[in-house]
């Protein structure tokens, strides 16, 4: 059973400098959901790893961050698309806790959740935290340009290397033009 995990904010749905913090803001990529739910058709079991350190900014809280989530299982289902699992980190940059990206704590309680095998799974994000994460792990990473993404790509051009799509939909075609057993 394969494997995707993907970001969340600028990759599934539209970034903001004052984080996402109501359902209401929470606005899928054009073509995102629908990316989803043709992975899903594929056979690709969805996986989200997200920073959501606006609980501990006091932004919003944990049940409103369920709601968030809520809405986007719901806009997911209209399409035909789910995800198994958003794994999150509520953490403040300053906790240096184990689980916010770069770090790989989110990705370690995947790996013993779902016992895959990171050089497997292709991981799907907007930013240097997430490229860092994926290198650190072992994932195949994919850089999106959608939100922070150009950004990320002119200020760290070693990242040049890494495969890049303009968004998730992209990306997803490009994964699946390969035949699986060389995903």
């Amino acid at each position: 059973m394969p494997f995707i995990i993907l970001d969340r904010d600028g990759v599934i749905n539209f970034d903001s400098d004052f984080y996402i913090k109501t359902p209401e803001e929470f606005l899928p990529i054009p073509g995102s959901l629908e990316a989803i739910a043709k992975l899903n058709r594929a056979g690709y079991h969805v996986l989200v790893a997200t920073n959501q350190s606006g609980i501990a900014r006091g932004y919003y809280d944990l049940p409103m961050l369920h709601r968030i989530h809520d809405k986007l299982r719901a806009e997911l289902k209209k399409v035909g698309g789910v995800v198994e699992e958003i794994f999150f980190c509520p953490h403040h940059p300053d906790e240096k806790c184990a689980c916010r990206k770069p770090q790989p704590g989110m990705f370690y309680d995947i790996q013993k959740k779902y016992g895959i095998h990171f050089a497997d799974v292709f991981f799907i994000g907007d930013s240097l935290t997430d490229m860092h994460v994926a290198e650190v792990v072992g994932c195949k990473p994919i850089l999106v340009l959608t939100s922070k993404g150009e950004k990320t790509l002119k200020n760290n051009p070693e990242l040049s290397v890494i495969p890049q799509y303009a968004n998730l939909a992209e990306a997803v075609d490009a994964i699946l033009s390969v035949p699986s057993d060389s995903n």
